[in-house]
């Protein structure tokens, strides 16, 4: 019988959570949570998405999106304005409170992606990082 220490479950969650925590301390000190730091993130790489498509980028459903954007309004990150062609359309735009901060940001993201894996080697970060892809994508199609 395998032991729960070795069930997927257990391992990916233990993972997750030491992750998790690594991140978390690092972005309240910007005064966001890890979801809302990945949200910046994914603007700083392309600025003015809808919260459609941001919310499909981020693999977020919408009610869950909608609460994060809201907060990172309310925290001066971001503004939402209704898209010129459909009322109904949010876009999403940095302010000039999250431009200011990108360099250090994705800086400090940087380190903190490298620091978690800095146990591994190359090779071993690219396949983990790869069969996590893979792992996920199964999940996604059944």
């Amino acid at each position: 019988m395998r032991s729960y220490q070795d069930v997927i479950l257990f391992i990916l969650s233990k993972a997750y959570q030491k992750v998790y925590a690594t991140f978390k301390a690092k972005t309240q000190l910007y005064g966001m949570t890890p979801i809302q730091a990945l949200v910046l993130h994914a603007l700083y790489e392309e600025e003015g998405l809808s919260a459609g498509e941001l919310g499909k980028r981020l693999v977020l459903d919408g009610a869950t999106l909608s609460g994060v954007l809201d907060r990172m309004a309310d925290g001066g990150w971001i503004t939402k304005n209704a898209a010129k062609d459909d009322r109904r359309v949010l876009n999403i735009q940095l302010t000039e409170k999250s431009r200011l901060y990108r360099d250090t940001f994705l800086k400090d993201t940087e380190k903190l992606h490298s620091d978690v894996l800095s146990s591994l080697s190359a090779e071993e970060k690219r396949l983990l990082i790869r069969m996590l892809k893979d792992l996920r994508k199964e999940s996604d199609a059944g």
